[in-house]
């Protein structure tokens, strides 16, 4: 299925401004942005490919936050949309705001399965020590 090319547009058009937002680090407008391209998506917006990249725009809005259980929350909504198990970057954000919250169990659990997806290059822009937190195993 593919949106209407008018309503992906405009959901375009908002998640570049959030996008915006988040480079000059306005991150409760950038989540505003993104909430509100996703409310443009028809019902059952899991099944749509734009819903994966909104959640996770705003999952790593809150992550860049330090709002790490939000974070979470709106990662864990990416996994259910499409193509969102196949990407390392959830896998890895998910594992870091599980290593935030003190949850190293689940932390390693996602932070593995980001390494066996993309290995290494996938913790390019992380902080060091998530990588070598699961270093110990791999």
């Amino acid at each position: 299925m593919e949106l209407d090319d008018l309503i992906y547009n405009k959901i375009v058009k908002l998640s570049n401004e959030g996008d915006d937002f988040v480079s000059h680090c306005k991150f409760d407008e950038a989540i505003l942005k993104y909430e509100k391209a996703l409310d443009l998506l028809p019902s059952s917006h899991y099944l749509w490919e734009a819903a994966t990249w909104l959640y996770v725009a705003i999952g790593d809005a809150y992550f860049l936050e330090q709002k790490f259980e939000n974070a979470l929350n709106f990662f864990l909504e990416a996994q259910k949309c499409p193509n969102a198990l196949a990407n390392p970057f959830i896998y890895v954000r998910i594992g870091e705001c599980f290593y935030e919250k003190g949850n190293f169990i689940k932390a390693k659990e996602n932070l593995l399965s980001a390494y066996m997806l993309d290995g290494e290059d996938v913790f390019s822009d992380a902080d060091p020590k998530y990588l070598k937190y699961i270093k110990q195993i791999i």
